[in-house]
C-alpha cells in the first residue's frame, strides 16, 4: 500500500466515525477527495520550507481543499510519486523534469506525463569541503569521501554530471555517499565526509547552519568553470551565477552552476484546479515570501517559461489572463 493510500484510508475511517456521530454531510467529493499532497525535499532544504508555505496557502485560501507538504528525497522521487498518484504536486529541478518529459536519464525510455505550473527560483550548486581536507580544486575530489545528496535527488544528478564533465567517474574515482542533507551535515561536522554537494535556493537552511556553526572549518569551492563541458553534454538547462558571500557569511562570492526549479502536477489534473493552484502562487506570493525569500524570485512572465516541460493547460490559461 502506498503512502497516499494509507493516508486516504485513515481519512476514510475518520470520515466514517464522524458520520456515525450524526454530523452534517460534508458535501460532494472533489478531485482526489480534496486532499493535495506536495512532494518537497529534505527537511532542512528550501523545497520543504516553501512547500509547507504553499500547502498552508492552499489549505487556507482554496475552498474544498486541504494540502500538506511531505518530506522526500526530492526531484526523481517526487516525479515518480507524482506519476504514481501518491502526490498531487511536486517540486523538481528543471533538468530532472526535462529528463522525465523526454524519457532520458533516470527515466530512460519512459517519458513521464508531467506538466508544469510554474518555473520558480533557481538552485545554486554548493560544493562544500572541509578546510583541513586538502581540497583546493575540483580535481582534488578524486579519492575523497563525497556526499552527492539523497539517492536520485536533483542534487545527486547534478553532482554526478559535474563530476563526469570534469573527467571524474562518480562511482569509481570518489568514495560516493548518497546521503540526505541532514545526514550529510552531520557527517561533515564529524569528519566522516570530506566534501558535499547540494543544489538549493539561497539560503539553504541546512547549509547555513553548517557554515555558521563552525566558521573557518568549511569552504565553498567555485564551479562556474565547468559550464562549458556540462552544457556540451547536457544542453542549455544549466547557467552560471555568483553565490554572494553575504548569504552564508563567507569571505568572498563563489561562482557556481545554477538550474531552475519547477512546480509539477500530473497531466490529468483538472484544468480548473491547475489554474487555481497557479493563481495561489501569485495572489498570495507575499505570504510565501515570509516563509522563504526565494519566493520573491519569480514573476508571471518568468514562471511561464518552463520549456521543454509543457505547461498544464490550466496554468497556461492563467498566464494568458483567462
Amino acid at each position: 500500500m502506498t503512502g497516499r493510500a494509507r493516508r486516504l484510508l485513515a481519512a476514510l475511517l475518520l470520515a466514517v466515525l464522524v458520520a456515525g456521530c450524526g454530523t452534517a454531510d460534508p458535501g460532494p467529493k472533489t478531485w482526489h477527495d480534496g486532499r493535495i499532497f506536495l512532494a518537497t525535499g529534505n527537511t532542512t532544504g528550501v523545497y520543504y520550507q516553501l512547500g509547507g508555505g504553499y500547502a498552508d496557502v492552499i489549505s487556507r485560501h482554496l475552498p474544498g481543499y486541504e494540502a500538506r507538504a511531505e518530506p522526500t528525497g526530492a526531484s526523481v522521487e517526487n516525479i515518480n510519486r507524482l506519476t504514481s498518484g501518491d502526490m498531487e504536486v511536486a517540486f523538481s529541478l528543471a533538468d530532472t523534469a526535462a529528463d522525465a518529459v523526454t524519457g532520458r536519464g533516470a527515466f530512460e525510455g519512459q517519458p513521464q506525463p508531467v506538466r508544469a505550473l510554474a518555473r520558480i527560483y533557481s538552485n545554486y550548486t554548493h560544493l562544500i569541503v572541509r578546510a583541513d581536507g586538502k581540497i583546493d580544486t575540483f580535481a582534488q575530489l578524486r579519492g575523497k569521501r563525497v556526499s552527492t545528496g539523497s539517492p536520485k535527488s536533483g542534487t545527486d544528478i547534478i553532482a554526478g554530471r559535474l563530476l563526469t564533465a570534469a573527467g571524474i567517474d562518480p562511482d569509481r574515482d570518489i568514495r560516493r555517499l548518497t546521503l540526505s542533507l541532514p545526514e550529510t551535515v552531520k557527517q561533515m561536522r564529524s569528519g566522516g565526509v570530506d566534501a558535499m554537494f547540494f543544489s538549493g535556493g539561497l539560503p539553504t537552511p541546512g547549509v547555513k547552519d553548517l557554515l555558521s556553526s563552525a566558521p573557518g572549518t568549511f569552504r565553498l569551492l567555485p564551479l562556474a568553470e565547468l559550464i562549458e563541458p556540462l552544457s556540451a553534454r547536457y544542453g542549455s538547462v544549466y547557467t552560471t551565477s555568483t553565490l554572494p558571500g553575504a548569504v552564508y557569511g563567507t569571505s568572498a562570492p563563489t561562482p557556481t552552476i545554477t538550474v531552475s526549479n519547477v512546480i509539477l502536477v500530473s497531466a490529468d489534473m483538472p484544468d480548473d484546479l491547475a489554474y487555481d493552484l497557479t493563481r495561489m502562487l501569485f495572489s498570495y506570493q507575499g505570504e510565501l515570501i515570509k516563509v522563504h525569500p526565494e519566493a520573491a524570485n519569480f514573476t508571471q512572465d518568468s514562471a511561464a517559461a518552463t520549456d521543454p516541460i509543457p505547461l498544464h493547460p490550466g496554468a497556461a490559461r492563467y498566464y494568458r489572463g483567462g
